[in-house]
């Protein structure tokens, strides 16, 4: 049977129903690659894998979530749908939305959004408004539109993002056949890491013997570390553009599954984040976005401080959010410039040091 997205594949997890019309365009089914390099080179005595969600359609994990929420926006009668965002929703609702044949609406920070994720959105039609504000003043002004509105708000408070990010989990367990020891995960608005717990204790619920639960290691940038800090930063800066978030709508369910998994939320310097993008590209071949490679700086950052030294044969799942080509001004600000050589056999030979 040919692969026709995680509706599909997870009905029977899902609340959909013979009456919701499946909006999708093949999403989920995505790799979960063996880092070995990347172990070797931080000295991890265990097995890393990478859940690369950059390879969904719109190249991130929103996708998984859209799939959900547009779906159900449709059922009810919805002819519109609206959010904020700092790039990877917006290009994700409004790929969803074209493919529904409804109107999407978004709302970003002037300035703030990666040139990669802004061309999905306009080149998908979108209507993309730039306000002079932060993420948090757009999905305030979204959040209340959506309320006075004929319009369907589907960033991530809408419940049926969630549910969609769930399958995730579901896709790990089902490729190592149980759920890893640890996952470590970027946490900006906080829903996908409430997704994939509740994806884990669903499955756990179900087969505790056979699946397990991990511990939720998710991180924050620093200059965006509302969590950490333990109150809103009303001014979040940080290069990982899709974690640039004050005020998480999900804080409090992020929260809990940190403390319910016995995990932490814990911050990287946008250093630290750089240093594991850059590592990751050249020694595993995977181009991730900055924000994805902010649990792979977590991860080395809890390497070096042994936090795993009394613990062996471990499973790590790093969740790479985003694909790097969704923000390539990052890539070549942070690699080195093509060498100039003339166009002369020898002058290559010399350059390349044959």
């Amino acid at each position: 049977m040919n692969y026709i997205g995680l509706i599909e594949k997870y009905r029977k997890y899902l609340p959909v129903n013979e009456k919701t019309p499946i909006v999708s365009l093949c999403e989920g089914n995505t790799p979960l690659i063996q880092a070995k390099n990347l172990a070797k080179e931080i000295g991890f005595k265990g097995q890393i894998y990478f859940k690369f969600e950059g390879l969904n359609p719109t190249g991130s994990f929103k996708d998984r979530g859209m799939t959900m929420a547009v779906s159900k926006a449709v059922e009810s009668g919805s002819k519109a749908i609206i959010c904020a965002s700092t790039g990877n929703t917006s290009a994700s609702a409004s790929a969803y939305a074209a493919s529904a044949g409804i109107k999407c609406v978004v709302l970003i920070p002037e300035g703030k959004i990666a040139l990669g994720k802004l061309s999905q959105a306009l080149m998908h039609g979108a209507e993309v408004l730039e306000i002079d504000g932060n993420f948090d003043k757009a999905l305030n002004i979204v959040k209340e539109l959506s309320t006075k509105y004929l319009i369907t708000l589907v960033n991530s408070v809408n419940p049926f993002r969630i549910e969609g990010q769930k399958t995730a989990s579901y896709e790990i367990c089902e490729s190592l056949d149980k759920a890893p020891e640890y996952q470590f995960m970027p946490v900006g608005n906080a829903g996908n890491i409430t997704a994939y717990w509740k994806g884990y204790k669903e499955l756990n619920n179900e087969n505790p013997k056979k699946y397990g639960l991990p511990k939720m290691m998710g991180f924050q940038a620093a200059g965006a570390a509302p969590i950490v800090e333990g109150c809103p930063v009303l001014q979040p800066e940080t290069v990982a553009t899709a974690i640039r978030i004050g005020n998480p709508t999900s804080w409090k369910t992020a929260e809990f599954a940190r403390d319910e998994s016995k995990g932490v939320i814990d911050k990287v310097t946008d250093e630290e984040i750089l240093f594991a993008y850059r590592l990751v590209a050249k020694r595993e071949g995977v181009f991730c976005e900055p924000a994805s490679a902010a649990p792979i700086a977590g991860l080395i950052k809890y390497v070096k401080k042994g936090y795993f030294k009394d613990v062996q044969n471990l499973q790590v799942v790093c969740i790479l959010t985003g694909h790097g080509l969704k923000d390539p001004g990052n890539a070549i600000v942070n690699t080195q410039k093509p060498k100039k050589v003339k166009s002369d056999i020898n002058e290559v030979v010399k350059a390349i040091g044959f």
